[in-house]
């Protein structure tokens, strides 16, 4: 039985102090669970900022698949006010994932090169949760299945969001059933493989923008580029912290390091929100 602890400086009531097991606090969180997965494999002190600034920007990629998620099924059900909450609370996340840089942006590459062989063939283009953000954005692609091939669990859940539509995906099916004239090609297209920018979803975006500046599917789009925007940012930030860090030299795990980032960051997401602006 737990009970309370009088605190004579407050002289008032303190919080119960004694509990049967662990807190209630750890139970819910697992903080013991969580400040114990850390174990560097160099005896270099910046090594553990490495390892627990990647470990926190996985929180927040699970986090953000499951915003996303949910504003995918909001819209399936034509919930649009759920919908706009889901990514409303992405931005904000989005824009703490992208502050998780700091800790790593200033490296000098002698810094890095001090624990950057305890990584051995790790990269962050192998982070499943990364590429289930990936995969919800539109960016398909069948061979990043394949470093995870050998866990089952982690390979069918890739498999699985490989096949399912995007977030834009079902953002293009809901304006359909609104009445917008998205094409019949796009909204049968293969969904395991990459969005393709459609001249038409371009025109449905600007006129929406140009005739109805304050409607819903303005409100939408505009919901859906502040996401965009702080996507081009993160992987912007992750191309200049890689740059300082490293240079030009080929990645860990053989990407191609900086120019694969480059090649990442000159891509926009929903593209045709960005090209329909040009025409209003």
């Amino acid at each position: 039985m737990s009970h309370a602890v009088d605190d004579p400086e407050a002289g008032t009531q303190a919080p119960h102090l004694d509990f049967q097991g662990t807190t209630p606090y750890e139970d819910y969180v697992q903080a013991d669970v969580l400040t114990h997965l850390q174990h560097p494999l160099s005896d270099d002190p910046g090594e553990m900022a490495f390892l627990v600034t990647t470990q926190v920007m996985e929180l927040w990629f699970t986090l953000i698949v499951h915003e996303w998620q949910t504003a995918a099924q909001c819209l399936r059900q034509d919930d649009l006010p759920g919908a706009m909450a889901a990514l409303k609370r992405s931005t904000y996340e989005l824009s703490s994932l992208n502050a998780s840089w700091e800790p790593l942006a200033h490296l000098t590459p002698a810094q890095f090169n001090s624990y950057r062989s305890a990584l051995g063939e790790g990269s962050g283009f192998q982070s499943a949760m990364y590429r289930r953000m990936e995969f919800l954005l539109g960016e398909k692609s069948a061979s990043m299945l394949v470093p995870h091939r050998g866990a089952p669990r982690v390979h069918a859940e890739l498999e699985k969001a490989l096949h399912e539509p995007s977030l834009y995906d079902e953002v293009l099916r809901f304006l359909a059933r609104r009445g917008e004239a998205i094409p019949g090609d796009v909204l049968k297209r293969d969904v395991s493989k990459v969005y393709q920018p459609d001249a038409q979803v371009e025109t449905v975006w600007a006129d929406a923008y140009a005739q109805q500046p304050d409607g819903e599917v303005v409100r939408l789009g505009e919901a859906l580029t502040e996401v965009a925007e702080l996507v081009w940012r993160w992987r912007n930030d992750h191309l200049v912290a890689t740059r300082r860090a490293m240079g030009s030299k080929v990645g860990t795990g053989g990407s191609a390091g900086v120019a694969w980032l480059e090649k990442r960051a000159a891509k926009n997401v929903f593209p045709e929100l960005w090209t329909a602006r040009s025409r209003v």
